[in-house]
């Protein structure tokens, strides 16, 4: 169990990873490490994953469904209510997805370092 530091420490960094995520505008989509490096944590995509978990515990809603690894993969659909729900939020924005993996990423990748300077 985290000490209660470490459970604010975490929690901060959750909140400020999903203040980015609902910056992504809509039928965008970014990735964990994009996120950690934006936020000084450049090998902490990891703990990005983390806080997308927790996303639905945010006071505000957070567009976890934007989301993704590094090659455009949905690593985290798993964590949705039915196996295919990140990828019908992403194709209700107009994100076309073949196999688990959004097609044309690199025109889509919003990347925050570029984005929010």
């Amino acid at each position: 169990m985290l000490s209660p530091a470490a459970a604010d420490k975490h929690r901060n960094f959750f909140q400020d990873v999903h203040e980015v995520v609902r910056l992504v505008p809509p039928g965008r989509v970014t990735t964990y490490g994009a996120i950690a490096h934006y936020l000084g944590a450049r090998y902490g995509a990891r703990m990005v994953g983390w806080a997308m978990m927790a996303a639905h515990t945010a006071d505000a809603y957070v567009p976890a469904h934007r989301v993704i690894n590094r090659q455009g993969l949905l690593t985290g659909r798993q964590h949705y209510a039915t196996p295919t729900a990140m990828q019908e939020a992403l194709e209700a924005e107009g994100i076309r997805v073949v196999d688990d993996q959004v097609q044309n990423f690199d025109a889509l990748f919003w990347d925050p370092s570029t984005e929010l300077g």
